[in-house]
């Protein structure tokens, strides 16, 4: 029988990408959307879209009903809904911290909460998608990579647990990824950034401005979408999955410095790596 799963976060970019390519595969994909718009955008053969913010208790509740009155089992939960906000720590209102780690952790422990009864009965699989920024934190990425190391360790703190219950749970770490969400984030950077004060913009203009144009650098280089969903892809349909799979050479090469490094060894490379992209009037 036809297995289901679900795709948090398939508006656009790498989640639609990954709904489609599952579909592809033969699975029924319920792809959660915010907006009957993409909905409308992401409905096709073997992907039904379903109206779901993760931080909303009601429509989480409301996809684990629609799971539970299906006969269909559930194969996995890809928890790949996110956003991407940039600014130097001291100068990142508190709201947008908490929003952050709401969105990018939190609203992902909601969706597996309500979900893993399912995934229990049919020894089904949690995919987690995290980020480069879940093993290196770059300069202004102290929300994005707080929440996204969080994510890995509450990974790891749930594989170990239902593990012994037949359920694999599986962290994805993309780099570079040509979506727009690096195009959102820079621009989410750019709005933050306007409203800093005086002596943050004195302290810390020049930062963004490199750490931006480091991002688009990155983002144009990357990977495709198409490309990243068919790691993902591997990760659920693998008999026997690895705890961690990377997406991309630039995740791979930053992962593997970080183990490698000391801790003052990969300051220096980061800062010399953001520092050819300081504005030239900063560097000169």
């Amino acid at each position: 029988m036809q297995k289901l799963i679900v795709v948090t976060g398939a508006s656009t970019g790498l989640g639609a990408a990954t709904a489609r390519d599952l579909a592809r595969r033969g699975f029924h994909v319920l792809a959660g959307v915010r907006r009957d718009r993409d909905a409308d955008a992401i409905r096709a053969a073997g992907v039904e879209p379903v109206i779901l913010d993760i931080t909303n208790s009601e429509q989480v509740a409301a996809l684990a009903a629609r799971i539970g009155n299906d006969p269909r089992t559930l194969h996995a939960l890809v928890n790949n809904a996110g956003i991407q906000v940039n600014a130097p720590v001291e100068a990142l209102p508190m709201a947008q911290w908490r929003w952050v780690f709401e969105v990018n952790l939190f609203g992902h422990v909601a969706v597996t909460q309500a979900l893993l009864p399912q995934l229990l009965h049919g020894r089904g699989r949690v995919i987690n998608i995290s980020s480069i920024g879940g093993k290196a934190a770059m300069p202004t990425y102290g929300a994005y990579a707080g929440a996204k190391f969080a994510l890995e360790a509450v990974s790891d703190a749930l594989r170990r647990e239902v593990a012994p219950l037949g359920v694999p749970v599986v962290v994805i770490e993309p780099g570079g990824v040509r979506t727009k969400m690096a195009a959102r984030g820079i621009a989410t950077a750019n709005q933050l950034a306007a409203e800093m004060t005086p002596e943050h913009h004195a302290r810390y203009g020049s930062l963004v401005q490199a750490i931006n144009t480091m991002m688009d650098t990155g983002t144009s280089s990357g990977v495709t979408a198409d490309a990243a969903a068919r790691v993902i892809a591997k990760a659920v349909t693998a008999h026997r999955p690895r705890t961690r799979y990377t997406i991309g050479r630039d995740a791979a090469l930053v992962i593997g410095l970080t183990r490698l490094l000391s801790d003052r060894m990969l300051d220096r490379v980061i800062a010399t790596t953001v520092r050819r992209h300081y504005p030239k009037a900063a560097t000169g």
